[in-house]
């Protein structure tokens, strides 16, 4: 599906547009991290990539969607962020362990603050994991729905039809806008 580079000193303008998104995307990602967390650049767009790349494909006729199945998104999103934790621990403990309690906290507060803050802190890969799946199978059903509804009107009112199929294309290029949006969103949270 994407083409490799080849070796010539200009490239077509598919290969020239595939390694600009790519690019831009990198740039936009790494932007607030320090020059450490660039050796992860790799790993996220190529995340980034794959997730767009099946969400968008899922948009095909009778094709299957991978990332709308929670168990898909869970496997991608427990060990990446338990990466991130790991290595935030190893490297700044204290900086880590200092996102538990913000600065400021009423001494009576700060044990239930803190646990707040670690059910907080586990919950993000379910958060992660369950706002893509919802996402995505919300507008897949939403186009099945009045689709189904375009093709029953057709004989009965056509001209509701009409309007009802041109909602459709609306919602596609919508649901096209999504599937992009969402892939982003899960790289740039995790």
């Amino acid at each position: 599906l994407y083409p490799a580079p080849a070796s010539r000193w200009l490239n077509n303008r598919l290969i020239t547009l595939q390694g600009w998104f790519i690019n831009q995307f990198t740039q936009q990602l790494m932007l607030p991290l320090n020059i450490a967390g660039h050796k992860w650049a790799l790993v996220l767009t190529s995340l980034m990539i794959f997730l767009m790349t099946t969400n968008m494909l899922g948009l095909l006729p009778y094709t299957f969607t991978p990332t709308t199945q929670l168990s898909l998104n869970m496997g991608l999103a427990v060990p990446l962020w338990l990466a991130t934790v790991i290595i935030g621990m190893r490297n700044q403990p204290t900086a880590a362990l200092g996102h538990l309690l913000p600065e400021g906290t009423p001494i009576p507060l700060i044990p239930v603050l803190i646990i707040i803050e670690t059910i907080s802190l586990f919950i993000r890969p379910l958060a992660l994991g369950v706002r893509l799946t919802a996402n995505l199978t919300a507008g897949h059903l939403l186009i099945q729905l009045i689709a189904t509804a375009a093709f029953v009107l057709m004989p009965l009112m056509p001209a509701v039809a009409i309007v009802t199929t041109l909602v459709l294309f609306l919602l596609t290029l919508l649901e096209v806008a999504v599937a992009m949006i969402q892939a982003y969103v899960f790289v740039l949270l995790l």
